[in-house]
C-alpha cells in the first residue's frame, strides 16, 4: 500500500472512460498526488504543451491513456488523424519523459496493432507477424511504435517504460456517442433508441461471425495499477478477459438484456473489421498476479444499467 502513498503520477486521460477507472484506483491505493491534464490546458500532440505539462507537475511516474479513438467508422473516416495524433502523442510523451528522468512510464497499446489472422488466441510474440486489419492498421501502428520505443529506449538508456496491450474494453462511463463510439455502447444505444421509437428492427454492421474478447474497465484499470507497482520489463503484455463471443451472439445477449425484442437486419456491405480476437493472458498472470474478475453478463448488465440512469 505503501507504494502509492510519495509518488506524483500523471495520468493523461485521467477523466476519460478508462482513464476515471484509473485514477480512482490509485486514490483508492493512498496516492493523493495525481496531476490529469486536460485538454484545453495541454494538447499532448504538441512537444511544447507535454514541455509545459511536466514541467507544471513534476512526476515520478506517467500513465499515458490520452488517445484518439473509436469503433471501426471512425478509423475509416480520420485514418490520418488517428495515426498522428496517437503517434505524436506518445512517441512525444515518452521521449520527454526519458529527458526529465522519470521514474517510470506505462503506456498503453492496443489489440489493434496485432495482424489481421492472428491465431486465436492472440500470443505477443505474434505482433509482427503480419500486417493489422486494413480498417484500424494507422491507429494500430501507431501504438505500436511506442512498443519499439520502449524496448529502444530501455536498450539505449535504461529508461523504465512498459507496454500493455488491453482488449476491448467496456462498462460504465463508455463513449456512447454513434459517431464514435465501439460496439458494445453502438449496439445498447441502438437497441434503447428503437425501444423508445417503437421501431421493431435494428440494423447491425457486417455478417455477425466476426469474434471478440471484452474486458471491464474496472478490470483493466486494476491490471494497470498491477503493472505500474510490479512489471518492469518492456516485452508487450496483453491485458484481456481470455474469452471470445461472436458479434451475432453479442446482438443476441445485448437485445435480451435491453428488452428489444424485434428483427436484427445484417448490413453485410460493411465490414466485420478483423475476423477474430480472443488474447492469450498467461503473461500478465505469470509477470504481475492479473487476472479479470468480472463475469461479462453482470459486467453488460452494469453498463446497461449506468446507460439508463445516466
Amino acid at each position: 500500500m505503501n507504494f502509492w502513498h510519495e509518488k506524483k503520477v500523471v495520468v493523461t486521460g485521467g477523466a476519460g472512460f478508462l482513464g476515471s477507472f484509473v485514477v480512482n484506483k490509485l486514490r483508492e491505493k493512498g496516492c493523493s498526488q495525481i496531476f490529469i491534464p486536460q485538454i484545453q490546458d495541454y494538447n499532448l500532440v504538441e512537444m511544447e504543451a507535454i514541455k509545459r505539462l511536466y514541467q507544471d507537475a513534476s512526476p515520478d511516474m506517467v500513465i499515458h491513456l490520452a488517445a484518439k479513438v473509436g469503433g471501426i467508422g471512425a478509423n475509416r473516416k480520420n485514418p490520418g488523424t488517428f495515426f498522428y495524433d496517437n503517434l505524436m502523442m506518445g512517441v512525444q510523451m515518452m521521449e520527454q519523459a526519458r529527458q526529465k528522468g522519470i521514474e517510470k512510464f506505462i503506456t498503453l497499446g492496443t489489440i489493434c496493432s496485432y495482424p489481421k489472422f492472428t491465431p486465436v488466441p492472440f500470443k505477443e510474440t505474434d505482433l509482427w507477424n503480419g500486417y493489422p486489419e486494413e480498417t484500424n492498421a494507422p491507429y494500430g501502428l501507431a501504438k505500436k511504435m511506442l512498443l519499439v520505443q520502449s524496448q529502444a529506449y530501455r536498450q539505449q538508456y535504461g529508461f523504465n517504460s512498459i507496454c500493455l496491450f488491453p482488449v476491448n474494453l467496456y462498462g460504465p462511463g463508455d463513449n456512447f456517442n454513434p459517431e464514435s463510439s465501439h460496439v458494445i455502447p453502438a449496439l445498447i444505444k441502438k437497441c434503447f433508441d428503437a425501444l423508445a421509437d417503437e421501431k421493431n428492427e435494428i440494423e447491425v454492421w457486417g455478417t455477425g461471425k466476426a469474434t471478440r474478447e471484452f474486458l471491464y474497465v474496472e478490470d483493466c484499470a486494476e491490471a494497470i495499477i498491477m503493472a505500474a507497482e510490479k512489471y518492469n520489463k518492456s516485452e508487450p503484455v496483453n491485458i484481456g478477459a481470455g474469452f471470445e463471443i461472436s458479434i451475432k451472439d453479442l446482438v443476441r445477449l445485448i437485445a435480451h438484456l435491453t428488452g428489444f425484442k424485434g428483427e436484427i437486419i445484417w448490413d453485410d456491405s460493411k465490414p466485420d473489421g478483423q475476423p477474430r480476437r480472443s488474447l492469450d493472458t498467461n503473461r500478465a498472470f505469470k509477470e504481475f498476479g492479473f487476472k479479470a474478475k468480472t463475469d461479462f453478463e453482470t459486467g453488460l448488465r452494469q453498463t446497461i444499467e449506468w446507460y439508463k440512469n445516466k
